[in-house]
């Protein structure tokens, strides 16, 4: 009797938490702050970011909480065992990466020792960092708040973006001597046969817990990541209002539009790292003073090759591959900007 109580008050959460999210779409409710520069004039510097946030929770609570909880029933409900075994027998690994990768709901930094382990398990260094790099960049959290915050239209673009860097940041360094170098070596520290990693591996039945253990879980997890996630981007929020009261609408006009703005935000979108969510934060409020999309794609395409991201993982491959990978990051987060910003307009 407990059991089923607490699934179903667990199961009316999940539906009552969708079907805000879906009549918000209905109703046209906008899930982003509505404030802008003006409407701060006259509030003292302490009353900025409480405004603002009031503002942010009254708007987009709700995509924070289906954010979260989707991020939970993922985690938990996605088959994991599947995932690996096709991703350790190189069939298909870069497909299976990519796709995969985006439900990983986690920052750049929290996505290497996930990285690690696929490597491990006897993937291809190829489809591994196509998941490393797609993770970041598009996974389900961060495209639900792109398009909500930002625009729809940039969260497409974002996914698309991202897939082709992934992708062919991965195969490149597959091809370089010390990408086959670290396959190698990897294998081989691992002690997996050829055999093994065509996923010639003996499978093992896992018992699964009760329905409401597994609910359970998952809403704990979609609670994690909000505890790891919340206070960095309330953080950011606090940033976002000041920036917004007080930086000149002619500053960011001027250098985050058009060529150049592209090229700037692809090295500061980068190596300047903001964790997971709040480079959406700032791009909002950037993109209120006149930063143009491109250079907002080209901006929020710099998380995968972040500094603390690129130290972390080059203690499990080495420096070359990272360096590689990470040019490759690099140039098309600006070819990206600039075809978006041919295509679309906005250069």
């Amino acid at each position: 009797m407990y059991r089923t109580l607490r699934t179903i008050l667990m199961l009316a959460f999940i539906a009552a938490v969708i079907g805000a999210v879906v009549y918000s779409r209905i109703v046209a409710y906008s899930l982003a702050p509505t404030m802008k520069s003006a409407d701060f004039h006259g509030l003292a510097p302490w009353e900025i970011p409480i405004a603002y946030i009031i503002d942010y929770l009254s708007h987009g609570i709700i995509c924070l909480l289906f954010a979260f909880v989707a991020a939970g029933l993922i985690y938990e409900f996605m088959p994991k065992e599947f995932v690996t075994k096709r991703m350790a027998s190189g069939k298909a690994g870069y497909a299976i990466g990519v796709l995969v990768a985006p439900f990983f709901t986690v920052c750049s930094c929290t996505m290497v020792p996930i990285f690690a382990g696929i490597l491990y398990s006897g993937s291809g260094i190829g489809p591994a960092l196509a998941f490393l790099l797609m993770a970041p960049a598009a996974n389900i959290l961060t495209i639900v708040m792109t398009g909500e915050m930002l625009s729809w239209e940039l969260a497409g673009v974002r996914i698309v973006a991202a897939l082709i860097t992934a992708i062919t940041a991965g195969f490149i360094v597959s091809r370089t001597p010390w990408g086959r170098e670290v396959e190698k070596r990897l294998r081989a520290n691992s002690g997996f046969t050829d055999a093994q990693v065509q996923g010639q591996v003996s499978s093992v039945e896992v018992v699964k817990p009760p329905l409401d253990t597994r609910l359970w879980t998952a809403l704990s997890f979609g609670g994690y990541l909000g505890r790891q996630i919340l206070p960095w981007f309330f953080l950011g929020l606090v940033a976002v209002s000041y920036l917004e009261a007080y930086l000149p609408e002619e500053l960011v006009a001027t250098h985050l539009t058009g060529i150049g703005g592209v090229l700037l935000a692809s090295v500061i979108g980068g190596p300047l790292y903001t964790p997971t969510l709040v480079e959406i934060v700032l791009g909002k409020g950037l993109m209120d003073l006149g930063m143009t999309k491109p250079v907002m794609l080209s901006w929020l395409m710099g998380q995968p090759y972040d500094v603390p991201n690129m130290i972390a993982t080059s203690r499990i491959i080495g420096w070359k591959p990272v360096i590689t990978y990470a040019l490759v990051a690099w140039s098309f987060s600006v070819l990206c900007g600039l075809a978006y910003g041919l295509i679309a307009g906005g250069l």
